[in-house]
């Protein structure tokens, strides 16, 4: 009884404490409005006290398609107390452009490991150095002296796929439905496959082999030295999904992060999660051990270590794993949606899977398997399905967010407080129809010819400015040989006409399965 009454008191001091500073203190801040913010419209009649309102959006798994419906009746919303979401594509060279004064914002800090990664470094002469080291790496001519590992991969893939032909349909058109036993492929994992499988080979010389094996079990290291197996895409994209949901209040993240974890659905993430650090401990592990043991290998490991005149960069072994990791997945996840995307666009667009064949088959001949890139690239109307593709579904939607500079800047002409959070969605601007009339229509036509170029500073798939992509062109390269060699040898059908793939918004658009009947195209006649 004694204990009851010495604790009761502490435990109401501990809900006193609580309900100021999570309800009171937010509402004083609200009323006080010291930055002005107030007169934006929220998210929810609380975002200017609490995230939780946009945390609860995020876990709906469809953030962007909403804040795109909510930006056509404001261009600039308050999704937090202290954070402005835009609407309006006039925004981005002002949040995003090279002379931007923002920086990127704390979330970048809170989610990261001991050691940045080129995408997620806020420190701009950090980043300047960073940049300078991997430009080399992630320059077009090393791209192309290394185009021969991205067909041996799709050679695997084509492999693969020739086993899964069926009989071309009797009647095709827009209705045909295949049976359940022609849908004999899992497009989606085998693009993840080849993707996976060409950037370590790229990357770290390293032969995975998921498209031979048809599965993505690989080695997994721990820092002990005791080494399991474990799938590769089972642990790519838990923490991204958990973080899209608990990310948002940077403050209390790495408390949040935790303690939600009581939760089953959670913890499971966490620890799916946990086995993609031991996936790149062994894939930086081993290719450090290979390049100290004098190996010379054409990869980016390579470059990452060496300056074009073979001096060494000296990174510490944190620094070289962070890059390995957003190489293996940045550079694998937002590839394998897009290609996909841009597969499933076209099957629902015939007249433009027609007009793309005659494009390509007039470069190709009947018996070639796999596209040069030389022979492609240049193909315009293979350029704006890609381009299309990936305006009406970026890979990575999310609004990267941005601090604006302690003393406050200008975005569409109206002073922002210092120490702001603002963003602009890809999704979000790739939808403005003051921009792209019809936003919502596949047509590839809009990025033809003078119109076409006039699009490029509303395109930010890659983002835009000095903090855009450096991997673009590896991903351009990998997208155009791999969807110009697959549209050029077979043709396909979803399991209905109407037919969908499940997607869920957290960093990136991660694309559920998606089972195709396939089968080789005739050339006769």
């Amino acid at each position: 009884m004694l204990s009851l009454v010495l604790v009761a008191p502490y435990a109401a001091v501990g809900g006193l404490c609580t309900l100021l500073y999570f309800f009171v203190f937010p509402f004083i801040e609200y009323i006080r409005d010291p930055k002005g913010l107030r007169k934006y419209p929220n998210l929810h009649p609380i975002s200017g006290m609490s995230v939780l309102p946009f945390m609860f959006m995020a876990s709906r798994g469809a953030r962007s398609q909403e804040l795109s419906e909510l930006h056509k009746k404001s261009p600039v919303i308050r999704t937090g107390p202290n954070t402005l979401s835009y609407g309006d594509v006039r925004a981005i060279k002002d949040i995003y452009g090279h002379n931007t004064k923002a920086s990127k914002d704390p979330s970048y800090i809170v989610s990261a490991g001991t050691h940045y990664h080129l995408a997620d470094v806020v420190d701009r002469a950090d980043h300047a150095r960073k940049r300078k080291v991997l430009s080399s790496a992630y320059a077009l001519k090393n791209l192309e002296t290394w185009e021969y590992k991205v067909s041996d991969k799709i050679e695997r893939l084509v492999k693969h796929l020739d086993k899964c032909c069926t009989a071309a349909p009797v009647s095709g058109g827009r209705a045909f439905v295949p049976s359940s036993e022609d849908l004999t492929v899992d497009i989606r994992a085998w693009i993840n496959f080849f993707t996976l499988d060409a950037m370590a080979d790229i990357g770290l010389s390293e032969k995975l082999g998921f498209l031979d094996k048809g599965n993505d079990i690989c080695v997994a290291e721990r820092k002990d030295g005791s080494t399991f197996e474990c799938g590769l895409r089972d642990a790519l994209y838990p923490l991204a999904i958990k973080q899209c949901m608990v990310l948002w209040n940077y403050e209390w993240f790495p408390i949040i992060n935790k303690l939600v974890d009581v939760f089953p659905y959670f913890r499971n993430l966490q620890k799916k999660g946990d086995a993609w650090e031991h996936i790149i401990w062994r894939r930086s592990s081993e290719r450090l051990r290979r390049y100290e043991a004098g190996e010379k290998l054409n990869d980016f490991f390579q470059a990452l270590m060496e300056d074009k005149n073979g001096r060494p960069n000296n990174l510490e072994f944190g620094e070289i794993a962070a890059e390995v990791n957003i190489m293996m997945n940045a550079g694998t996840v937002t590839t394998a949606i897009a290609i996909t995307n841009v597969l499933y666009q076209l099957i629902r667009h015939p007249e433009a899977m027609a007009k793309l064949r005659e494009e390509i088959d007039g470069v190709l001949g009947p018996d070639e398997i796999v596209a040069s890139y030389d022979t492609v690239k240049h193909l315009p109307y293979l350029r704006a399905c890609l381009d299309e593709s990936l305006r009406i579904l970026p890979p990575t939607p999310h609004g990267l967010p941005r601090q604006t500079p302690p003393e406050g800047m200008e975005i569409l002409g109206e002073w922002v407080p210092g120490n702001t959070l603002v963003s602009i969605s890809a999704y979000v601007a790739h939808h403005d129809e003051s921009v792209f009339p019809q936003p919502h229509k596949f047509i590839p036509e809009r990025f033809l010819g003078e119109a076409g170029k006039e699009l490029g500073p509303y395109f930010i798939t890659f983002s835009a400015g000095a903090r855009s992509c450096i991997g673009r062109n590896i991903s351009y390269l990998e997208q155009t040989k791999a969807l110009a060699t697959l549209v050029h040898r077979y043709d396909f059908a979803l399991p209905y006409p109407d037919w969908e793939p499940k997607r869920f918004e957290s960093m990136n658009h991660i694309l559920g399965e998606m089972p195709i009947k396939i089968w080789r195209r005739s050339f006769d006649g």
